[in-house]
């Protein structure tokens, strides 16, 4: 390799990791999102189609699922409680990363699978993670892999909290599965155009 190679593979390497750490520019058009982060370092339209040929949940509905929870945020988290309105306190949920998972049900993720090098920030990680989720609610509830509305709300109240019906009192459960499932529409419409 070349001295003008070496000092290069730093700078691509910097470059490719920022590329992965921001938003994507256009998180309303699931083509603009592939395109966007298509490089030789992260692919996203192969990893959600790899997640969707691995537990038979449709592209468009594992991107909806992203899109509600985190709108596309690597580290997303949710706000902090304030103590009298000006030292930062703990915060709301543990929720981490694209997918919003919590400690606990990545842990059991993680342990269920072996997958513990596995990360919360990792898109390839995140979306595989919702295709098994959304997969075991499939199995468990008897939602259908394609319903983005019901597997979000099973999503978010865990397997166990949609069986018992919590969501129905979560005026934001219900916001993010009428969320998930537009998008969910909209995305697949568009998957169609840019195949």
């Amino acid at each position: 390799m070349s001295d003008h190679a070496k000092r290069l593979l730093p700078l691509l390497a910097v470059l490719a990791l920022s590329g992965c750490a921001s938003i994507p520019r256009n998180t309303a058009n699931t083509c603009a999102i592939f395109a966007e982060r298509s490089g030789f370092v992260t692919n996203w339209r192969r990893d959600a189609e790899r997640a969707s040929a691995e537990f038979g949940v449709p592209v468009s509905v594992l991107m909806a699922t992203i899109q509600a929870e985190s709108n596309f945020e690597a580290r997303a988290r949710p706000p902090r409680r304030w103590i009298l309105g000006f030292i930062p306190g703990p915060r709301i949920s543990t929720a981490y990363g694209y997918a919003q998972v919590l400690d606990g049900t990545w842990e059991d993720y993680q342990r269920k699978t072996g997958r513990y090098s596995d990360r919360r920030y990792d898109f390839a990680d995140a979306i595989r993670f919702i295709g098994w989720y959304h997969a075991n609610s499939a199995r468990i509830l008897g939602i259908s892999k394609s319903d983005a509305y019901r597997l979000y709300l099973a999503y978010h109240s865990g397997h166990a909290g949609y069986g018992r019906g919590v969501w129905r009192d979560r005026p934001e459960a219900l916001r993010g599965a009428k969320r998930a499932q537009t998008m969910a529409s909209r995305y697949a419409a568009q998957l169609q155009r840019c195949r």
